[in-house]
């Protein structure tokens, strides 16, 4: 008895005595524990409580380099998704604005824009929908926990609260859905120190002026309504063709693209404006310019350094740091899985996250042995001319079956709405790719023009179903709407 006493003050000493009395009693806390509040953390939390599962949810965000921090809800809610198309519609109404004019609406005065009122408008229905999620988990009985959480081994999670206190939960299964953040090219001089990242242009108090460097193109066209001519050096990495369409717009009205160049240092100089240096590859030269606001988009690295995985044996792509997991979402060690952003092969996108979430909740609780099908997920990169698309592209489809047995279908066209504005539609452009022969089944769909989401959408579960050329073609289209033109493509590349 002595002994047993010596062994448990031993244990109590290192905050470790969960771990003896679950192993005595093979009882948990909890049947599920999720690391990670984000969409896909929400959607599984809830769907194992609404089947009967004790569960409990860890969300701490780390402020950004810059020092800001916001609720419940991961990157989607908080600093991605929402406050983007919010921002999106912004820029659009900027536009809809100057055609009103063509359209007899007599606007007095110049237009201008307020940034400040815009980001309250954006920052407050984002706090909403905190609040929301906060409510969500109250009512679902999901124990939500704002604390760091890591592995201490396939059953046990540590948690860390904002004061430095552990705590310790045990559970049947555990699921990290944790995302990622932002990267710095932390090898560019004053890139971290005076840049920021997407973890912070929402939640700006005031309008970033006359430029922005190294971001994503749905980005460079949303800041246009705040700058006078934004820079870009990077691209996301889409479609060839389509990529060109949607620059070739943005330049058009008024985005400035650096093209092969590459940032070499970031100084701050005595007026506070920022001096931005950079070297064009094409002639070798070093060129540089001042501006406001420098924002870094170079990717997104996975919330993984801290939750201990390698110590207990959760294996790792070493190139990206993503957990590796197999179909059933499970990783290399047993009752621990990951989905979402931090899966190695995994879709970086809210929806996927969010149904991946649901049937790994379904499975663990017996309810179905249905796998998440990550294929033929359709997605849209809101730029100023949308660009939607679902299933290959061209060159993946080539790459995979060869150029000789695909067909490009393509059309340029112009949306009803462009023609009394009288706004240049030569990169609203449709694509359909459809392996050759029999009825030509459709392996690809991309869209640039208006409302390419909505578009995209409508035509995704036709992939669902094996739509092919023909299906597409006996589809009456809805007149006059732009996505009508996918139903009239006939011409092919070849």
């Amino acid at each position: 008895m002595a002994a047993l006493c010596r062994v448990r003050h031993r244990w109590k000493r290192t905050n470790c005595i969960q771990l003896i009395t679950r192993n005595l009693t093979g009882t948990f806390d909890y049947d599920l524990v999720v690391i990670g509040g984000g969409s896909g953390g929400l959607a599984c939390s809830k769907e194992a409580a609404q089947l009967g599962q004790k569960v409990a949810v860890l969300d701490y965000v780390e402020p950004s380099v810059k020092g800001t921090k916001w609720g419940i809800g991961g990157t989607c809610v908080n600093v991605g998704c929402i406050p983007k198309k919010l921002m999106h519609q912004a820029a659009l109404l900027g536009t809809a604005l100057k055609d009103a004019q063509k359209y007899g609406w007599q606007i007095p005065g110049p237009i201008s824009h307020n940034w400040s009122t815009m980001a309250e408008a954006v920052q407050n229905h984002v706090r909403s929908l905190n609040w929301g999620h906060r409510v969500q988990l109250q009512d679902k009985e999901v124990k939500y926990l704002n604390i760091k959480g890591s592995l201490v081994d396939e059953h046990t999670v540590k948690g860390l609260t904002r004061t430095g206190k552990e705590i310790m939960l045990t559970a049947k299964n555990i699921v990290i859905a944790t995302g990622g953040r932002p990267k710095y090219p932390t090898h560019i001089p004053g890139a971290v120190e005076h840049g920021i990242t997407s973890d912070d242009i929402f939640w700006l108090k005031e309008t970033v002026a006359f430029g922005i460097i190294l971001f994503p193109i749905w980005c460079a066209g949303k800041l246009t309504l705040g700058c006078q001519h934004p820079i870009t050096f990077s691209l996301l990495c889409v479609l060839q063709q389509m990529a060109g369409l949607v620059t070739d717009y943005m330049e058009a009205y008024g985005t400035k693209f650096s093209w092969r160049s590459v940032p070499k240092s970031v100084d701050k100089l005595s007026s506070g404006a920022l001096q931005v240096t950079w070297t064009d590859e094409q002639t070798g030269k070093d060129q540089r310019d001042t501006f406001d606001s420098v924002l870094w988009a170079i990717g997104r690295a996975p919330e993984t350094k801290t939750l201990g995985l390698e110590k207990v044996g959760v294996k790792l792509n070493k190139e990206s740091g993503k957990i590796l997991v197999a179909a059933d979402e499970s990783t290399s060690v047993p009752n621990i899985y990951a989905f979402g952003d931090i899966g190695e092969g995994r879709p970086e996108l809210t929806p996927t996250a969010i149904k991946a979430g649901k049937l790994l909740a379904r499975r663990l609780a017996g309810q179905t042995n249905e796998l998440m099908n990550y294929d033929n997920v359709a997605t849209t990169v809101f730029t100023p001319l949308e660009y939607g698309c679902v299933g290959l592209s061209e060159e993946e489809a080539e790459g995979r079956h060869g150029k000789d047995s695909i067909e490009v279908y393509h059309a340029f066209y112009k949306p009803l709405e462009f023609t009394v504005a009288e706004r240049d539609a030569s990169q609203c452009y449709i694509k359909v790719v459809c392996k050759r022969g029999g009825d030509q089944r459709i392996l690809g769909l991309h869209f640039t023009g208006p409302n390419a989401g909505e578009v995209t959408q409508g035509f995704a579960m036709g992939f669902q179903c094996g739509a092919t050329l023909t299906h597409l073609k006996e589809t009456v289209g809805i007149h006059p709407t732009c996505a009508e033109e996918l139903t009239k493509v006939n011409v092919s590349k070849r």
